[in-house]
C-alpha cells in the first residue's frame, strides 16, 4: 500500500525510530533521557505508563460507562506507585496541577502525566459537530475551529484529544456518523487532516499545541447494519480503499497517537489484531506513534469470544500493539506477570514505553510538566468573543440549504408574521449535540433567541412547541395549527434530540419521530408557506409534510451560536454555502447508501425501463438529496468545460477548467465538485469518484475560471494482492455542483512508455 507521505512528520534518529516535530527533529537530548529511564523503570512502573485512568482530580463529565472509576485518593496513590501514564477527561487547571505534582514530585522516577480528553467539537466554546463541519468542504475552516478548540483545551490543562474521528461512514443507522466527515474518502482525509494541524499547530511543545488521536483504527464506521460496537467484514480491497486512505492522510499531517476501534475486522477484533496494528499501522503506514485502545476495549477482548480471561486479553493488545490501555486497568494489573511468565517479551513491553516517552518528550512535558496548566491562560483563553465569533462562522457554513422554493431568505423589511413551531423552537438542551459534555448549556443560542436578535420587529414572531421531541403533548398541534393561519410564514424546527446521534445510537429508522412528523402534516395541511429546520447527528429519510415543505435546511447540531447563525441564514445575512457530506435516502431501507456505489450489472439508465434492475420495489437506487448537494440564494451557472489534452500521460498531468458564473442578483459561494470514473478495470469500479473541490465566491454576474489537476495518482485503486495501480484506458469526468450531473467529459490514461 503507498501513502502520501509528503508531509508526515517523523525522522530516523541515531537508529532509533523517533517523533518529528513541525520544524524540529526530537533532540537527541530527549532520546537519551527516555533511553535512561526506561533503564531505571521497574517492570510495574512500565506497565504504569501503558494505563490510561478516567480523571478524578477534576470534574469528570462521563460519557461512557462507569467502569473502574477511582476515587482521587486511590489514584493520588496509584500515581505516587508510578501506576499511572495518562489521565482522561477531567478538565481545570487546579486540579491538573495536585496530579501532576504527585507524578513529578512524589513517585520515583517523576515521569510526567498525559493529559487527555474528548474534546470533539469544542470545549466551552462549541462548535458544529464535525459531520455538519464537514458541509463546508472546507479545510481551512476545519483548521481554524480546530485551533480555537486546542486554545481552549490546553487552557484546561489538556494535552491530547481523541479527535478527530475519520471513519468513512456508509449507513446514516450508525450514530457515530456525527463524529465525523461522512461517506467519502477524499473529503474526509482533506478535513481529518486539517483538523489535525489545527489541533496541533506548528510547535507541538507549545502550551496551547494539542495533540490529536485519529480514530477509529480501522473501518469502524464500516459496522454491519450500522450497529454500535457491531462487527465487520469486508474485503481487503476496501478496507484498503475506502477505510485506511483517510489515516494515512492524518498521519502525513503528523498525528502521533491513534486509537484502535471497538469493532472486529473479519473475525479478529482490532484491539487485538497484529496485522492490522502492527503490519499495517507500523510496517506499510509507518506510523512511529502510540496506539490506545478505546475505552475498555482490550477488557472486552473476552465478551468478543476472542481472549480467555482479563489476563489473557491483556496479552493479546499488547502483543497486537496496542501500547496504552484505556480505563480497563488489565495492563497494571496483568503484564508484569505475564513479562515474567515469559507470556511477553520484556521488548514488546520497552517498544511501547518508548512511544509513549517520545511523545510525552515532543511535547515537551519532560521539560515543562506545568505545561497547558497556566491559571491565567484559564481565565483568559476560553469562551473568548473571538471564538464565539468563530462559532458562528463555522454555524452559517455548515447549514445546508436542500430546498427553496421561492421561500428563503426572508426578507426582515417586509415584516412578515413568522410562527416558529417545534420542539426545537426555543430548545437549548440540543444545541450542542453529542460529545460536548464540557460546555455550558445554559450559554447556547437557541433559534427563538437568534431570531427575535436579528429581526426588526420581534413582535412578530410566534412560538409554539407543538410536540415534544418523542411524543405528543395535549393540544399541541391545534395550537400549532391556529399560530400557522395567522402567520405568513412558518418556521418548523423538528428533528432528532441530540441523544439520538453519537456513540450507542444506532436507529433502525433514520426518519422524523411519529410525534413530529404528525406536527408536520397537520402544519402543513394549513397551506401556509413551511421552512424546516432540521435539527440532526445523521442524515435522513423524509416524508410527507417534511419532504413537501417548500424550503428545507439542514442545520445539524451547530454548537453555541446555532439560533444566531440560523437567523442569519434565514434572514439572508449570510446566504446559505453547505454541501451535503452523506446522502439523504428516499427510505430508511436504503442503508447502507452512498453516492460512490457501483453500477452493478444491471444498472437504471435513464428513463429506461426499471424491470429486472437494481433498484428497490418502492423506490429506485438514488438519493433524494445526494452528497454533494446544496443550494444558495443565488444561481451559478458552469460552462466552458476543457481538458488540456484528451490524454493523460503516465507521469504528467492534465489540467481541467470550467467557467463558474453567478447569474443572480446576490453575492454567493459555491463548491465546485470534480469526479471521475474508470470506465473499464481489473476490479469494478464507482460510478463516480469526488477527486477534487474548490470553493468560489462571486458578486452578481461575475464569472471565473476554475482549474484542477489530475494526475495518473489520483486514478489509482486497490487491485490484486492489495497493491495501488492505475490501468490505462478511458475515463469519465465530470464538473459539477453535487455528485449528480455536472458538465461531462472524458480523456484517456496512456500506458507507461
Amino acid at each position: 500500500m503507498t501513502f502520501d507521505r509528503r508531509d508526515l512528520l517523523i525522522r530516523t534518529l541515531g537508529g532509533v525510530l523517533a517523533l518529528g516535530l513541525p520544524r524540529r527533529a526530537l533532540a537527541q537530548t530527549d532520546v537519551a533521557r527516555v533511553d535512561a529511564l526506561i533503564a531505571k523503570m521497574t517492570l510495574e512502573e512500565k506497565a504504569g505508563q501503558m494505563t490510561c485512568l478516567a480523571d478524578s482530580f477534576r470534574p469528570f463529565n462521563p460519557p461512557n460507562p462507569q467502569v473502574g472509576i477511582q476515587d482521587e485518593k486511590r489514584l493520588a496513590q496509584e500515581i505516587r506507585k508510578g501506576r499511572v501514564g495518562c489521565l482522561f477527561n477531567g478538565i481545570g487547571v487546579a486540579g491538573g496541577r495536585r496530579a501532576q505534582e504527585i507524578a513529578v514530585k512524589d513517585s520515583r522516577l517523576g515521569i510526567p502525566l498525559l493529559f487527555a480528553g474528548d474534546v470533539i467539537h469544542g470545549l466551552k466554546t462549541i462548535f458544529p459537530v464535525p459531520l455538519a463541519e464537514a458541509s463546508s468542504f472546507d479545510p481551512a475552516l476545519c483548521e481554524r475551529t480546530a485551533r480555537a478548540q486546542a486554545i481552549e483545551a490546553t487552557a484546561a490543562g489538556l494535552h491530547l484529544t481523541f479527535a478527530p474521528m475519520v471513519d468513512v461512514a456508509r449507513d446514516q443507522r450508525w450514530g457515530r456518523v456525527v463524529e465525523g466527515a461522512g461517506e467519502d474518502v477524499t473529503l474526509t482525509g482533506l478535513l481529518s487532516a486539517a483538523r489535525i494541524r489545527g489541533f496541533q499547530g506548528r510547535d507541538l511543545r507549545r502550551d496551547d499545541s494539542l495533540l490529536a488521536c485519529p480514530k477509529h483504527f480501522a473501518a469502524y464506521g464500516a459496522v454491519a447494519a450500522g450497529l454500535e460496537y457491531g462487527n465487520v467484514d469486508i474485503s481487503e480491497e476496501t478496507l484498503r480503499e475506502t477505510h485506511l486512505p483517510p489515516f494515512g492522510k492524518a498521519f502525513a499531517a503528523g498525528a502521533l497517537t491513534t486509537m484502535a476501534a471497538f469493532n472486529e475486522i473479519n473475525g479478529v477484533p482490532a484491539t487485538a489484531d497484529s496485522e492490522l496494528l502492527t503490519d499495517i499501522l507500523r510496517g506499510e503506514m509507518q506510523f512511529r506513534g502510540f496506539v490506545f485502545s478505546d475505552y475498555t476495549a482490550d477488557e472486552e477482548l473476552v465478551a468478543h469470544g476472542f481472549a480467555e480471561d482479563d489476563r489473557d486479553a491483556a496479552r493479546l493488545a499488547v502483543l497486537a500493539g496496542v501500547d496504552m490501555s484505556m480505563q480497563s486497568g488489565l495492563y497494571i494489573r496483568y503484564l508484569p506477570d505475564l513479562v515474567k511468565s515469559g507470556a511477553v517479551p520484556m521488548g514488546t513491553i520497552d517498544v511501547a514505553v518508548r512511544r509513549i516517552l517520545y511523545v510525552k518528550a515532543a511535547i515537551g512535558l519532560f521539560d515543562n510538566p506545568w505545561r497547558s496548566l497556566n491559571e491565567e491562560a484559564e481565565k483568559t483563553r476560553i469562551f473568548t468573543p473571538a471564538h464565539r465569533a468563530l462559532s458562528r462562522e463555522a454555524a452559517t457554513r455548515s447549514v445546508v440549504l436542500l430546498k427553496n422554493e421561492g421561500v428563503l431568505p426572508i426578507d426582515p423589511a417586509r415584516r412578515q408574521a413568522i410562527a416558529l413551531i417545534g420542539p426545537f423552537a426555543q430548545d437549548t438542551a440540543n444545541l450542542y449535540g453529542p460529545w460536548a459534555f464540557y460546555g455550558d448549556p445554559d450559554k447556547g443560542v437557541d433559534i427563538a433567541t437568534g431570531l427575535r436578535a436579528a429581526l426588526p420587529d420581534p413582535t412578530k414572531l410566534t412560538i409554539t412547541r407543538g410536540s415534544d421531541i418523542s411524543g405528543p403533548i395535549d393540544g399541541g398541534i391545534a395550537k400549532a395549527v391556529a399560530a400557522a393561519k395567522a402567520a405568513d410564514i412558518v418556521l418548523l424546527a423538528i428533528g432528532e434530540s441530540q441523544a439520538m446521534s453519537g456513540e450507542a445510537q444506532s436507529r433502525t429508522v433514520i426518519e422524523i419521530p411519529p410525534a413530529q412528523q404528525a406536527l408536520a402534516d397537520a402544519v402543513a395541511a394549513t397551506g401556509k408557506p413551511v421552512v424546516i429546520l432540521l435539527r440532526h447527528g445523521r442524515a435522513l429519510a423524509l416524508h410527507d409534510g417534511v419532504a413537501n415543505a417548500q424550503a428545507i435546511l439542514a442545520t445539524w447540531f451547530l454548537g453555541s451560536e446555532a439560533g444566531h447563525a440560523i437567523a442569519d441564514i434565514l434572514l439572508g445575512k449570510v446566504d446559505p454555502s453547505g454541501k451535503l457530506p452523506v446522502s439523504f435516502p428516499w427510505e430508511s431501507g436504503q442503508e447502507p447508501f452512498y453516492y460512490d456505489r457501483k453500477s452493478t450489472g444491471r444498472p437504471v439508465l435513464g428513463n429506461g425501463s426499471s424491470e429486472y434492475k437494481a433498484r428497490y420495489a418502492t423506490t429506485d437506487n438514488s438519493a433524494r438529496f445526494p452528497f454533494g448537494h446544496g443550494l444558495t440564494y443565488t444561481d451559478f451557472v458552469l460552462d466552458q468545460l476543457k481538458l488540456s489534452d484528451s490524454a493523460l500521460r503516465w507521469d504528467a498531468a492534465i489540467e481541467v477548467t470550467a467557467r463558474i458564473t453567478n447569474k443572480g442578483d446576490r453575492k454567493g459561494s459555491e463548491v465546485v465538485q470534480l469526479y471521475t470514473r474508470d470506465r473499464v478495470a481489473s476490479r469494478t469500479r464507482p460510478i463516480r469518484e469526488l477527486k477534487r473541490m474548490a470553493r468560489v465566491t462571486l458578486a452578481p454576474g461575475e464569472s471565473k475560471t476554475v482549474r484542477f489537476s489530475l494526475s495518473r495518482v489520483d486514478l489509482e485503486f486497490v487491485g490484486a494482492r492489495s497493491q495501488r495501480i492505475a490501468e490505462p484506458g478511458a475515463f469519465d469526468l465530470w464538473v459539477g455542483q453535487s455528485s449528480v450531473g455536472g458538465l461531462k467529459g472524458e480523456f484517456t490514461l496512456y500506458a507507461k512508455s
